[in-house]
């Protein structure tokens, strides 16, 4: 998108009357083209991985894929990330910074809350001011923007705030499309009674069960096709049958065992976004044995990944090469493919003096494959006389469970940019460490590269951020999953896109046939 340097000394962006954000034509779900013309009316049931009692309606305090499903359909952001992970605009009709962009002018649409009150630039600064709350409890959004100097934005008209940073941030409407970066009316206060200005309105919630929403007709960006969405809390074995025997219309985050027995049939239809999500196992860094950076790579060399991507994706993904990101913006795409190695493997262990010790890996039925992976990669492990014991921890707390359990564990990620990914796992302040990453000097040339104008420049850095973690950084990415779900054969508008993107659980652009 081009920038120019306009008479107020702000490079500006905005959205051409060309770009257009989840519409309804080109390829359906199913990719087929079918549908026809949109219809209104009807209900749509849409199934999640739940989360128990842990699922909330604070949309700043998500941390599951059903939590960020509801969160979208009565929430908005100010910015969204396209399907290859720049920013495009929503509730921000478009931005412009300064030259060191260390100061950013955000214009708001013409939107309104379901309450009827119009947004403003109030709303974007309280909201700013509850996310960045130290006091306030978890706050995914917090690692993202704290670069945000509140005390310098400032509200220019009811539709327009200027956002300033602590230092030049060049990524900063990227980092405002970040997971739990919701614009919520000022004074909100309670979780329970959500107002927000997306495409449905709240009916009801049932945590570790249900959200019932309504169709908001004054949505900025058009009404929804749907008169009601549900959004409903399943385990994977409930969504594949409650979608076959007809009593859902959507699933999220299928397997690949699933996906080849829907397309032997006529009753659902899969919607797969190519190589677009990463798998990974997790190895910190921090404690032994992986505090020693051979024994790290000992492990990366130990990982059959082609084996891992055919047995637990079903062919249904290509093998990473223990980076975050493949495909996006700022990969490292030149570094080699690491291959596997287990005659150099047993060498490295062997001088570390952890050969034939008993590893732990912590895992879970949190997502489709970990335990498979895990096993499978135990075997592998096994070859160079390297036990490995697969631990299953509960599903509902794994993930905040994994930043302190064990040494090794699973890990997966959906789309983000990777200068995100970054800030939020791999950090020394970074609020989901998994690989307990620590190291002052990386976080020094990250804040380097973030406030780095130049896109050149800038990219030269992140890949030198990249190499470093490929060699000694405790992220074993041995593949990128296709991302499925699954639609019942009447459902339109779904469309294949990586999960945390625009157009990801995108129900006010579905109807059904």
């Amino acid at each position: 998108m081009p920038i120019a340097l306009t008479r107020r000394g702000f490079l500006g962006f905005s959205a051409g009357a060309a770009l257009v954000l989840g519409g309804c034509g080109g390829a359906d779900g199913a990719g087929d083209g079918a549908g026809g013309e949109p219809k209104r009316g009807g209900r749509l049931r849409a199934l999640f991985t739940g989360g128990g009692t842990k699922e909330t309606l604070d949309p700043h305090a998500q941390n599951l894929f059903i939590d960020q499903a509801r969160h979208k359909a009565i929430f908005d952001k100010l910015t969204e990330l396209g399907d290859d992970l720049a920013p495009v605009p929503r509730l921000a009709e478009r931005w412009e910074s300064n030259a060191d962009a260390t100061l950013w002018r955000f214009t708001l649409r013409q939107a309104k809350f379901h309450d009827g009150q119009p947004l403003t630039g109030e709303d974007v600064l309280f909201s700013l001011t509850r996310i960045l709350d130290p006091a306030a409890g978890d706050r995914l959004a917090r690692q993202s923007l704290s670069a945000i100097d509140l005390g310098r934005s400032r509200v220019v008209d009811p539709r327009t705030v200027e956002i300033a940073v602590t230092t030049p941030s060049a990524e900063l409407p990227a980092l405002l499309a970040t997971t739990g970066a919701a614009i919520v009316r000022a004074g909100y206060a309670d979780p329970a009674k959500p107002v927000g200005t997306g495409p449905f309105r709240f009916v009801s919630f049932d945590p570790g069960r249900s959200l019932v929403a309504q169709r908001f007709d004054e949505h900025w960006e058009g009404a929804p096709h749907l008169d009601e969405l549900h959004i409903l809390s399943a385990d994977a074995d409930a969504r594949a049958n409650a979608l076959q025997g007809g009593q859902a219309e959507y699933a999220h985050e299928m397997s690949p065992t699933f996906a080849r027995t829907a397309e032997a049939g006529r009753t659902v239809k899969i919607v797969a976004a190519p190589g677009s999500t990463t798998q990974a196992f997790v190895l910190k860094t921090d404690r032994p044995p992986f505090d020693n950076p051979d024994v790290a790579l000992a492990f990366k060399l130990l990982a059959d990944r082609p084996r891992l991507v055919e047995v637990v994706l079903g062919g249904r993904g290509v093998p990473g090469n223990d980076l975050f990101g493949k495909g996006y913006r700022y990969y490292h795409d030149a570094l080699p493919q690491r291959p596997r190695d287990v005659a150099e493997a047993r060498s490295l262990l062997t001088k570390a003096g952890v050969l034939n010790q008993t590893i732990q890996f912590f895992t879970s039925t949190v997502s489709a494959g970990f335990v498979d992976a895990a096993t499978l990669f135990a075997e592998q492990a096994g070859e160079a006389g390297i036990r490995v014991e697969v631990v299953t921890g509960a599903a509902e707390t794994y993930f905040k469970d994994q930043l302190t359990t064990g040494v090794l564990g699973s890990h997966r990620a959906g789309a983000a940019p990777i200068p995100d990914y970054i800030n939020s796992r791999l950090l020394s302040t970074s609020p989901f460490n998994a690989t307990a990453w620590k190291r002052p000097e990386f976080d020094a040339a990250f804040a380097t590269a973030q406030s780095t104008v130049d896109e050149a420049e800038r990219t030269r850095l992140y890949h030198d951020l990249q190499r470093d973690l490929h060699d000694r950084g405790g992220l074993l990415a041995w593949g990128h999953p296709d991302w499925i779900n699954a639609v019942a054969a009447n459902v339109h508008g779904v469309q294949a896109v990586p999960p945390n993107t625009v157009n990801w659980a995108r129900f006010d652009k579905v109807w059904l046939g």
